[in-house]
């Protein structure tokens, strides 16, 4: 009998261990039966790498205020050292200059007085000296510790322009001058424009004029000198008024009409030609060459007749 339940117990045990083997549960076992693996917790320590990062943002927070310290020192000591301001007129040297006064770009730099000369705009002062009308262009320079140094450059004038009653200058680029005092000029007088013509446009006129006194010159050197007058009213039609050409015996003035190109060629046949045509047209006052293969001579009555006059007088002296 107790052997009976010995056995029994046996059997029971046996089969309680069986219902709870590890590799049986983890098939059958619902998934939040299991029990869960432990997981370790690792605690940072504040260790080395934590004191270098910190050190680093400790560095660049003392040198960041040390820099902005410095800049503002150096702020404050280059708008206020009385080593730097511009106090009198002769720290500013002003070179290149013979038509436009000293005083005149010395009155764009008024406003930079007791200032220190690292405050003065350089770009903004020489775009005022170049509005100075025979400024064409200019440069401003710092010489430290406290002198300015302006180098200017002059327009260059090329001709008269009469416009009405007044006689100005004007240069290559169709700006208008003032005459200076006490200069003397040898120049043709161009006439048809007036500033009321756009600058682009009389620079384009006054390149065509030019043009027509370098290509005379090409013909017979010095033919420009014989030129007095140039209207470049039309643009089609260029009309110089010379007083003689070189190599003939002109003597009053006579009008040409050279066109508008081909100066060159129109001005070697007009040497060539003019004292033929002089010789059968009698006193010639105006010559047109603007058509090709033709030719216009304009006689001049009044002239033709004052000397036949003169030579009337002159024969009349003689025979007395």
């Amino acid at each position: 009998m107790e052997r009976v339940k010995a056995m029994r117990r046996n059997a029971s045990a046996a089969a309680e261990a069986e219902r709870y083997r590890p590799e049986l549960i983890t098939e059958d076992e619902p998934r939040y039966l299991r029990r869960q693996k432990p997981v370790e917790i690792r605690r940072k320590k504040f260790g080395s790498k934590g004191w270098e990062f910190y050190r680093r943002i400790m560095f660049w927070t003392v040198f960041t205020a040390a820099f902005l310290a410095a800049s503002a020192f150096a702020y404050q000591f280059a708008t206020t050292s009385p080593a730097l301001l511009l106090k009198k007129p002769d720290q500013v040297a002003v070179a290149g200059n013979h038509f436009v006064s000293r005083e005149a770009v010395l009155k764009e730099f008024v406003r930079d007085a007791n200032h220190s000369v690292l405050q003065v705009p350089l770009d903004t002062r020489r775009n005022e000296i170049e509005q100075i009308p025979w400024v064409e262009s200019a440069s401003v320079q710092r010489i430290l510790p406290n002198h300015l140094r302006v180098h200017i450059t002059e327009r260059t004038p090329i001709a008269f322009l009469r416009s009405g009653t007044d006689l100005s200058l004007i240069d290559f680029y169709g700006v208008i001058l003032d005459r200076p005092d006490g200069q003397d000029f040898q120049f043709p007088v161009i006439t048809g424009f007036g500033e009321n013509l756009p600058r682009e446009e009389r620079a384009r006129r006054m390149q065509t004029y030019q043009e027509f006194l370098r290509d005379i010159d090409i013909v017979r050197s010095e033919s420009s000198y014989h030129v007095s007058e140039v209207d470049l009213s039309n643009p089609r039609d260029l009309r110089a008024v010379m007083a003689g050409f070189p190599g003939t015996a002109l003597s009053q003035a006579v009008t040409i009409h050279f066109g508008q190109d081909d100066f060159t060629a129109k001005y070697r046949m007009l040497v060539e030609n003019f004292a033929q045509w002089q010789a059968n047209a009698g006193c010639v006052q105006s010559v047109d060459l603007q058509f090709a293969r033709q030719v216009v001579l304009n006689p001049d009555a009044n002239a033709c007749g004052a000397r036949a006059q003169t030579a009337s007088k002159l024969h009349s002296l003689e025979t007395r």
